[in-house]
């Protein structure tokens, strides 16, 4: 009997709950912002640091933005002390 019951109150939970949602589904709206579609994540400067047995530095630098791979690069070379 108690199981029954519940399963009755539980019923008539969820049919309350679908009732609400599909009253919401009618004012929701999606908007596409072409701004937003055009992010993409930038992807990193991959550096790959050596050291030669004389104790100088060289690398080799990777990546997508040129502009980027210049602004790293003069970072190594200021860290570093390289010129």
């Amino acid at each position: 009997m108690k199981k029954a019951f519940f399963t009755a109150i539980a019923l008539s939970v969820i049919f309350a709950f679908s009732i609400s949602f599909s009253a919401d589904k009618e004012s929701f709206q999606i908007k596409k912002q072409p701004e937003i579609q055009q992010v993409k994540p930038k992807k990193p400067v991959k550096i790959k640091l050596k050291r030669s047995a004389e104790g100088r530095y060289t690398w080799e630098l990777s990546g997508d933005d040129a502009d980027e791979i210049a602004r790293v690069d003069k970072k190594l070379r200021k860290l570093l002390k390289v010129e």
